[in-house]
């Protein structure tokens, strides 16, 4: 078992420029690139008011585009490539919640419309446009965000730079919650966004104030571990645990005034845990007041170089996911256990769980002698491989040239 083979940019941009021409008789104008991103620590903390810290990473989604002088959205996908060609009109922007992956680009186009219009930015013409992304889907990589950021990256550069990045993060989140029908925070789209080459973002999802912490890891290097157990978050239980912790919230306020449960400390929450009287719900609002100030803790290690200390608090983060909040499973539990028997200094889920991708901390010489063991236990439990990533940070949304 070895880590994934990533191919190089200009070997995907020359591939697709071929399929370009295949499609649309013509050539691109223009390519784009967005990233994912992964979390490494702050978990089901961006919508309980908390503190999250993410980073952009090299795998990611790519976008040839060429301007129409008609008002036509033609859209194709080499990751569905079984849907053909999808074309929709710019005056008849209404989202079908059938009609899948397409929503996420025509969310956007959507959004910044109805936005643009109010700033008197009008979307007056249409696009060829070929995408493909690297990120497992359904992986917790944040593949929708990247999609979503890729399209404002585009939007904003062919109609004159109208949003900034939070307001284009908030765009991204908007059409996650509205037109995918999923209420998540807004820390995958922000992360995506906001992202910087080696450094990870301390988001404080209350204020949306954020803070550049470079990501010094020394001799240890961030494997992503994908479980290839796709999960869907409208099919999972992330609108549930959204709403277990605002049922929690609101029991705690009726003897006390907390905006989220960010806003409260460890000793805060003990002083009240008596008001929120079911078992469920003190188990969802102890992982989300945990895993804030945990996130806090971990920021304040790596900062001090204390990689160590980074790794004990990430595998404190997965085990409250894995009782309190119950969003691991066996996958990743798998994955992030035998993790920490074959050399990880930490290891934990990332992204809203259910499936999807770990992330571990491991001494870089070691990488090859890890992925074989974790991946050949992880094989013989569930009859099919993990894949193994070398997790690079990277840049936000950007311009390739071509």
């Amino acid at each position: 078992m070895v880590t994934k083979k990533v191919i190089s940019t200009n070997k995907i941009i020359s591939d697709l420029t071929s399929k370009f021409k295949d499609l649309y008789q013509q050539k691109p104008t223009k390519a784009y690139f967005a990233p994912g991103r992964i979390n490494l620590i702050g978990e089901h903390t961006d919508y309980n008011g908390g503190y999250v810290f993410p980073c952009a990473i090299s795998l990611g989604t790519y976008a040839l585009v060429t301007p129409k002088t008609d008002n036509q959205v033609k859209i194709y996908s080499t990751n569905f490539s079984d849907t053909g060609i999808n074309t929709f009109p710019l005056d008849d922007l209404n989202i079908n919640r059938d009609d899948g992956w397409i929503n996420y680009p025509k969310g956007m186009f959507k959004a910044f419309a109805d936005k643009g219009h109010q700033l008197d930015h009008q979307l007056d013409h249409g696009f060829n446009i070929l995408i493909y992304g690297n990120l497992p889907d359904g992986s917790g990589l944040s593949s929708s965000a990247s999609i979503e950021m890729l399209f404002g990256k585009i939007l904003n550069d062919q109609f004159g730079d109208v949003f900034s990045g939070p307001e284009l993060a908030k765009l991204g989140q908007h059409v996650e919650n509205t037109d995918i029908g999923v209420n998540s925070g807004i820390m995958d789209q922000y992360a995506v966004e906001m992202g910087q080459k080696n450094t990870a973002i301390l988001l404080d999802t209350n204020t949306m104030k954020s803070d550049l912490v470079p990501i010094k890891l020394g001799n240890y290097k961030i494997v992503i571990m994908n479980t290839n157990k796709k999960r869907g978050l409208k099919d999972s239980k992330y609108n549930e645990r959204r709403k277990e912790c605002e049922e929690a919230l609101a029991l705690v306020n009726k003897v006390a005034d907390f905006s989220s449960f960010g806003a409260m400390s460890n000793d805060e929450f003990d002083e009240y845990t008596y008001t929120i009287n079911n078992a469920t719900l003190l188990k969802r609002a102890r992982h989300a007041v945990s895993e804030n100030q945990r996130t806090l803790r971990a920021v304040k290690a790596l900062r001090n170089n204390a990689v160590d200390e980074f790794g004990r608090l990430m595998n404190a983060s997965h085990i409250s996911l894995e009782y309190d909040y119950e969003v691991t499973g066996p996958n990743l539990d798998t994955l992030v256990h035998e993790a920490w028997k074959n050399g990880a200094i930490g290891a934990r889920m990332t992204g809203a769980g259910f499936g999807g991708c770990a992330i571990a901390i491991v001494p870089a010489d070691q990488i090859d002698r890890f992925t074989k063991n974790v991946g050949d236990t992880y094989n013989y439990r569930f009859g099919y491989d993990a894949d193994f990533y070398i997790a690079n940070i990277a840049d936000g949304p950007r311009e390739i040239q071509i």
